[in-house]
């Protein structure tokens, strides 16, 4: 009887542990698991934090490599040593050709969208920013350029008015899981067959930041919803409120004519909070101010008193 592939799983966020976790209940022996270095934080920053994948291997007492440098010779050798099959990519670092190149049946990664589209570091985020109604996940092999080899499956997964990056990437995080496991099912019975992208229907998704996630409310209200939500919950999407940073969290549009000038707030003082923008208003559900925790609007406004007219910058 042929027995299953052996597996090496490279990951280190929240968003790859439920693959990591499939394989596993899904009874293949995963022989490695290649995951980031232990980083500095916490209070302080003095206390070293373990990745989501590297606690979950050593639940699943799998054994952990965390290589600072994949192109390490040394590490190579230990890998390659693992003799694996197949090698998983799910949320890890750009590998160099000796990596991938390495096991016999090649290394797929799952991406966040439905590719081509959105090649790159935050495809949920920019999915959502440019207003999209659905995204997707994609399993595809590896190759020299990134997030561009031939696909081997794809999923569709909806994406709400008011949806949230976050909310995408939560349902992601598990619908992409069973993607995974059903990618290597069919590997190992060699019952796939590879589809080329399309390089011309491309579109970028980059790294993002905190200094691109400032509001303009200049624009029509629905752009800025969309951007709010692309961005949450990181690195979250913010303006100024009397000089202090504001960080928006959910909004929801209301269309229509305003008599005011954009970033102008129209609150009650009690449980509404919106901002004016092109052509309609920007509802604020739940926002953080400065040096304080996240809030829903009317424990904001509790504890904050918003003058009549104020604009935010």
């Amino acid at each position: 009887m042929k027995s299953s592939p052996r597996i090496v799983f490279m990951g280190t966020p929240e968003f790859a542990v439920p693959s990591l976790e499939k394989i596993v209940e899904a009874g293949y022996p995963v022989v490695g698991v290649i995951t980031a270095t232990d980083k500095l934080g916490g209070r302080g920053g003095k206390q070293l934090l373990e990745s989501p994948v590297k606690k979950a291997a050593q639940r699943l007492d799998i054994p952990v490599l965390q290589p600072e440098n994949l192109k390490d010779a040394a590490f190579q050798a230990e890998l390659r040593a693992l003799n694996s099959d197949l090698q998983i990519v799910v949320a890890f670092r750009m590998l160099p050709e000796a990596v991938w190149n390495m096991p016999t049946l090649g290394t797929f990664n799952l991406h966040g969208s439905l590719l081509p589209k959105y090649r790159g570091a935050a495809p949920i985020n920019w999915a959502v920013i440019k207003g999209e109604l659905e995204t997707g996940a994609t399993t595809f092999f590896i190759r020299h350029e990134i997030d561009t080899g031939d696909i081997l499956q794809q999923l569709r997964i909806p994406i709400g008015e008011n949806d949230t990056a976050g909310d995408v990437h939560d349902r992601m995080m598990h619908d992409g899981a069973n993607l995974v496991v059903d990618t290597v099912r069919q590997i190992e019975g060699g019952d796939y067959e590879l589809k080329k992208q399309d390089d011309s229907a491309a579109t970028p998704a980059p790294k993002l930041n905190r200094d691109m996630a400032r509001i303009d409310f200049d624009l029509p209200a629905r752009e800025v919803h969309n951007f709010v939500r692309g961005l949450s919950p990181w690195p979250a999407a913010w303006t100024q409120l009397n000089g202090d940073q504001l960080k928006l969290i959910r909004t929801r549009v209301e269309a229509g004519r305003t008599d005011v000038a954009p970033g102008t707030v129209v609150t009650d003082g009690k449980t509404q909070f919106k901002v004016a923008c092109q052509d309609g208003f920007l509802y604020v559900h739940k926002l953080q101010l400065a040096g304080r925790k996240r809030m829903d609007i009317e424990e904001f406004l509790r504890g904050v008193d918003v003058a009549k007219g104020t604009v935010l910058e």
